[in-house]
């Protein structure tokens, strides 16, 4: 069906599976483990160091980069966790969260026409973003198992046409943590079709079995990355949509002149309490892993009791359930009635939905109580 007025380049794009399944949530009153956001707040520390940069009077528009508070510490945070320099007055942006300076990155470097690869499932968002950029999305199939990439068909992938890889890991929706191998693999396609890269990390504290490994520090693309991340999941506050972008100055430069006619800027006093969350010791960020390990690990456990096929994911917060052929979206649309509980279809990720026919996204960023409700729902609904 046509959207009357949207422009040809958004038509097909309608309301985002994230907010029809929360809707269905709040009618029926069911569990609610599809969209990915915490039930519960992050460190104290940084809540409260909101309250005083409001108190303080940071409330009025941040310089067009970001306070430099924050991207000193996004600086101190590339070099603490990745052993990557950037400077925090020409190569750190601050951003409306992830989204936007992925948006940003698209809309400013991608001409009419040109490819950009992107490896499926993918975000919902990546596709609109391409579009709006006049762009053309070239996908790379995951395997349904194992989630591995064809080296062949990364390759295949990319034409005359291509202009950037657009990579996200940990990956939402499968939970997948790229490796060392394939990034290896990716970066040097990049550096062989001088390709940019723009990498989605806003789970990269939220790896269980394989280790993140930014895109940027494998060799020849410090220079071509626009590395991505926020601070809505390492501190559990979505709502504050506080992103940043790392780039060399050329590149950061040119998604500096889009993102100023986006947002402008945002969340002054936000930006401050982010700076103090990135700042948090270790002991933190060991803690916020293990925590999201215990969940994981519970969900998985509770899905497979209650017959699901289920496979334990590397990162991120979400786990994939494999209904074989079953038409995926009507299961999870008629999921809150039946049994009190929503999920989010994956066949919705691709390009083509065959390909992702059947297989079904639970989050476990909530209470040990919410996920005990959800398993126990779904446990009668499979008995």
């Amino acid at each position: 069906m046509r959207t009357p007025y949207l422009t040809s380049r958004l038509q097909g794009f309608g309301t985002t599976v994230f907010a029809q399944m929360s809707a269905l949530a709040e009618r029926h009153r069911a569990v609610n483990l599809g969209q990915g956001f915490p039930d519960f707040d992050g460190p104290g520390e940084v809540l409260e160091a909101a309250i005083t940069a409001i108190r303080e009077g940071h409330n009025q528009y941040a310089p067009g980069p970001g306070v430099a508070p924050l991207r000193e510490a996004v600086a101190a945070h590339q070099q603490r966790f990745w052993g990557l320099d950037y400077d925090p007055e020409s190569e750190i942006i601050a951003t409306a969260g992830a989204t936007e300076a992925i948006c940003a990155g698209l809309q400013a470097l991608c001409e009419v026409g040109d490819e950009v690869v992107v490896f499926e499932p993918f975000y919902d968002s990546y596709r609109a973003g391409i579009a709006m950029a006049g762009a053309v999305p070239s996908p790379v199939p995951l395997d349904r198992r194992d989630l591995a990439i064809d080296p062949a068909a990364l390759r295949a992938a990319v034409s005359p046409k291509t202009r950037l890889v657009l990579l996200n890991s940990p990956h939402n929706p499968t939970g997948k943590v790229f490796t060392r191998e394939e990034l290896a693999e990716i970066a040097a396609v990049c550096v062989e079709h001088d390709l940019i890269a723009v990498t989605d990390e806003v789970y990269e504290h939220l790896t269980f079995d394989v280790a993140h490994h930014p895109l940027a520090t494998f060799p020849g693309m410090r220079e071509r990355t626009v590395t991505v991340s926020s601070a809505g999941k390492t501190f559990s506050v979505t709502g504050w949509k506080i992103g940043w972008l790392c780039a060399p100055p050329d590149l950061a430069n040119a998604v500096r002149t889009a993102k100023q006619f986006m947002t402008f800027v945002n969340g002054t006093p936000f930006q401050y309490a982010v700076a103090v969350g990135l700042a948090l010791d270790d002991e933190y960020f060991a803690n916020y892993r293990a925590d999201y390990r215990s969940r994981r690990d519970r969900l998985v456990e509770g899905l497979a009791t209650a017959g699901f096929d289920v496979r334990p994911p590397d990162g991120t917060y979400f786990v994939t359930a494999d209904l074989g052929d079953t038409d995926d979206v009507a299961w999870c649309l008629d999921l809150p009635e039946r049994a009190g509980v929503v999920a989010v279809p994956q066949s919705v990720f691709y390009a083509e939905p065959a390909r992702g026919r059947g297989l079904v996204r639970f989050a476990f960023c909530k209470t040990d109580a919410v996920l005990d409700a959800g398993i126990s729902r779904l446990e009668r609904l499979r008995s």
